[in-house]
């Protein structure tokens, strides 16, 4: 890996995953939502990926480049264009509307732009090393790169299948106010959750090709530690209790993160 070169990449990453959150940003201020951040999250690291891929032309195995940018380019197109579709005609996300009350004399716009967008623009840019990284390895796929198509591809399937089956679900009148528990929502409680983190560790494998590779592991643990600890599942699942009947049921019986047949 030359050393100069990707202390340029990721200078320049950084400036993109910042352009697109602070875009994000004054779309936000503009609508009054900013829930807009979730498209932009995607997004962000689609310009991170193709940003690494221009810069790192003549330094990392060409094909590795690719696999690696279209990769995040799938997995972030796609959960971009959902939470659009299905956030599209409603108001600001109760999770941040919670949030932002908290802001300081009222100031919710810099406060969010303070707590949410530049620390999500940091947490991109971090997460997304692995695939920087791999992107400059001159080191020829090999067979762990099947490992990490495989990792990628379960977790892409548990977040487009599960996402489905949730859009699915609330689609029906008769289920308002129930607990969504078929599928692979009978199997774990965040299908879409564990997904993500399924997808960054198969990202992480493309850099294990090479030893320096080992040197980004906290990428993908950090993002495993967001969804299931962090501002994922316990964040969603806060107030549930109250406002879903059955759910604590639900809770006893299905897994919280990592799937597994249901418990009678």
């Amino acid at each position: 890996m030359n050393a100069a070169a990707f202390a340029t990449n990721l200078a320049a990453t950084a400036g993109a995953a910042l352009a697109v959150l602070l875009l994000a940003f004054a779309v936000g201020v503009r609508t009054g939502r900013h829930c807009g951040v979730d498209v932009a999250w995607g997004l962000a690291f689609t310009a991170v990926a193709w940003t690494g891929y221009a810069l790192s032309a003549g330094h990392g195995d060409g094909a590795r480049r690719l696999l690696a940018a279209v990769m995040v380019t799938v997995w972030g197109l796609r959960l971009s264009g959902h939470i659009w579709l299905r956030s599209r005609g409603h108001g600001e996300d109760p999770r941040y509307d919670r949030m932002l009350t908290k802001a300081p004399g009222g100031r919710r716009n810099l406060y969010a732009l303070r707590t949410v967008y530049l620390l999500q623009a940091v947490i991109v840019w971090f997460v997304s090393l692995p695939v920087q990284a791999a992107q400059y390895l001159n080191h020829p796929l090999g067979p762990l790169v099947i490992a990490a198509l495989a990792l990628w591809a379960v977790g892409l399937f548990f977040e487009t299948v599960g996402d489905w089956q949730l859009a699915r679900f609330k689609t029906d009148p008769a289920n308002r106010g129930k607990v969504m528990d078929g599928g692979l929502w009978a199997w774990t409680r965040h299908p879409n959750y564990f997904g993500d983190a399924c997808v960054w560790w198969g990202l992480f494998l493309l850099a294990a090709a090479e030893p320096i590779g080992w040197a980004f592991i906290l990428s993908p643990i950090l993002m495993t530690y967001l969804l299931a600890f962090g501002s994922g599942k316990p964040l969603l699942e806060r107030g549930l209790g109250s406002s879903k009947p059955g759910w604590d049921a639900y809770v006893a019986r299905t897994s919280g993160f990592l799937p597994r047949p249901p418990r009678r």
